[in-house]
């Protein structure tokens, strides 16, 4: 459910995700689409950026790097890029949609954790055969996003940043590491998006997808959700590791995340690779994780997951 935090509680979706939102905007700021524009629809730069950020990954990649390692890297190569909001919610019906000219801050997870396990394949001819190309990372890609691996319908996709966490690690692709570094409860329920109903297209139109969204979300609440609150994260720093995925724990009733990205060593600090909303485009942040997240009032704390393959 990637939605947008404006100016205290005004709220406008972003986009999907799983997930969660993408971080509070400047109170500014005008409002942004709920739905993206045709032109911002996947087209073929889409699909050269891909191949150009696979050819390059592979041809670096090294075999006894972590997981996390690469996926940091293949997110890297995406420095500078804009974010664009609504990123997912284009018009017309549920469909995969690749688009690596701009980011939300879950779709830059997807696309990196996709290329990077795409390169480690270690397959030449993967590059050289287009079709095949797009073939493979099109289903890897909606893997990720789709709770059955493909498109079919709107509530095919994962909306709750918790539940493409947990379906990553019951795969035994992601490994939550947020217990091991002294995280404590999220017993708060669930509801965010049955409590919101007029701020996601598909579910004004669709009143009869509201209840299966109310299923959806009391079956995340009774899990057990740990959280490292914010005032504790600069002493857990050293049990964070490259290329971790840093999902940031949203205050606002019934939101589970607020915003996403992958945990970078600079400096001897933790800092977070990201497409946020607040600098509009995929950077490294200027400030540690920790002093960052304390910054931001709708951020209470994070869940460090971790890639393993």
């Amino acid at each position: 459910m990637r939605i947008q935090l404006l100016s205290g509680l005004a709220l406008l979706v972003s986009g999907l995700v799983a997930v969660g939102a993408c971080e509070p905007a400047d109170a500014d700021a005008g409002p942004e689409p709920t739905v993206a524009p045709d032109s911002l629809a996947e087209t073929a730069a889409d699909w050269r950026i891909a191949r150009e950020a696979f050819l390059g990954l592979s041809a670096a990649r090294d075999p006894d790097a972590e997981p996390g390692s690469e996926v940091a890297r293949a997110a890297l190569h995406f420095l500078g890029a804009p974010y664009i909001p609504a990123t997912l919610e284009i018009s017309g019906p549920e469909r995969l949609v690749v688009k690596l000219r701009g980011f939300d801050c879950v779709t830059l997870v997807e696309h990196a954790l996709s290329l990077a396990r795409l390169a480690a394949e270690a397959d030449p001819a993967l590059a050289a055969d287009e079709d095949r190309f797009r073939a493979r990372y099109r289903a890897e890609l909606a893997r990720l996003r789709y709770r059955e691996g493909e498109p079919d319908g709107y509530l095919s996709r994962l909306h709750y940043f918790t539940e493409w966490l947990d379906r990553g690690i019951a795969a035994g692709e992601l490994r939550e590491v947020t217990g091991e570094l002294g995280g404590v409860p999220d017993e708060r329920p669930i509801h965010f998006m049955s409590s919101n109903t007029g701020a996601y297209r598909q579910l004004a139109e669709d009143p009869e997808l509201v209840a299966e969204i109310r299923r959806i979300e009391a079956h995340l609440s009774a899990r057990t959700r740990l959280y490292i609150p914010q005032d504790r994260i600069r002493e857990v720093e050293e049990g964070i590791r490259d290329g971790d995925i840093i999902a940031a724990v949203s205050n606002l009733d019934g939101l589970d995340i607020a915003h996403t990205g992958f945990a970078l060593h600079q400096g001897g600090r933790v800092h977070l690779l990201h497409a946020p909303l607040v600098g509009d485009s995929v950077e490294v942040s200027p400030l540690p994780l920790a002093e960052r997240i304390q910054g931001i009032r709708s951020q209470i704390g994070i869940r460090v997951v971790r890639p393993v393959r």
